[in-house]
């Protein structure tokens, strides 16, 4: 069967409170805002979770989505919390010029270099110098109850590679260029809590139908069946969502599409701060 030509894109957060958020995803780990949109009402895809209400995505990351792995920060307006579990572990960047911009705010350090995001969503960084051309961020973590099972799914039903592996981890993902998945078997289930979040790739639109054939003939979860999605004012995109054997939720976007969607807006840093600022 032919082999899915993927590309990692982006972790969803469900963000409890914008205005710290921003400072934190800007000031102390040094990112930009890319885009921004607001949204009437709930999504479709169950982008913002099983929200109805109005609500907002800000992309945010160190370079263009064509070729940074980046955080999608989604707000609904009437959430200021939500429950954390043990699905999501945390995301490691190299940047020791993290930990200097942590230090000059104020930001707490935990031990062994960790910093903990409005939300609680933590993020571990390296002691090093920021890479200038290749992507600070390394790899996402997230938990699973069985490594075996998840390398069934992630590696044989969706074709990513295996970089590296020990008896409770391995890391996985399309390209070695690109930020990798780990997956770290934990002994105890898969709490997802309300913060569960959403890991997105892009694949070329026509592979989209064979990604939904591959999970229907292993008899694993669809959560969002073939879907367009509109944004207003930009391109039109095909979704296909997912769930992994830990529910784990898996964004598949068509690659043509996705790319003019998500190109850099440069008057999106003004337009949150505008949003931010209205709901004092």
């Amino acid at each position: 069967m032919t082999a899915i030509n993927g590309r990692a894109l982006h972790y969803v957060f469900k963000d409890p409170n914008r205005k710290l958020s921003t400072f934190f995803y800007k000031k102390v780990l040094g990112m930009k805002i890319l885009r921004h949109e607001e949204f009437s009402e709930g999504c479709e895809a169950t982008c913002n979770g099983p929200y109805a209400n109005r609500w907002s995505k800000s992309m945010i990351g160190y370079g263009s989505e064509d070729n940074h792995f980046v955080i999608e920060l989604t707000y609904n307006y009437p959430v200021k919390s939500y429950e954390k579990g043990n699905d999501f572990i945390g995301i490691t960047i190299k940047s020791k010029e993290v930990l200097e911009r942590a230090k000059a705010e104020n930001w707490p350090i935990l031990e062994g270099n960790v910093l903990e995001a409005p939300g609680g969503y933590k993020f571990f960084i390296k002691d090093e110098p920021q890479p200038t051309i290749k992507d600070p961020i390394e790899k996402v973590t997230i938990a699973c109850t069985s490594l075996a099972k998840s390398l069934d799914y992630w590696n044989g039903i969706l074709g990513l590679n295996i970089f590296e592996k020990s008896a409770k981890s391995a890391s996985v993902g399309f390209k070695d260029s690109e930020a990798k998945l780990e997956l770290t078997e934990i002994d105890e289930p898969i709490n997802r809590a309300q913060a569960y979040g959403r890991i997105a790739f892009s694949c070329p639109f026509d592979q989209q139908p064979l990604i939904d054939e591959k999970i229907k003939k292993s008899n694993n979860k669809i959560l969002t069946p073939l879907l367009s999605l509109d944004t207003p004012g930009k391109k039109t995109v095909r979704v296909i969502i997912l769930a992994d054997p830990n529910d784990h939720e898996v964004c598949f976007v068509d690659d043509e599409g996705f790319r003019e969607l998500s190109q850099f807006d440069e008057k999106s840093d003004a337009m949150l701060e505008k949003y931010i600022a209205k709901e004092k």
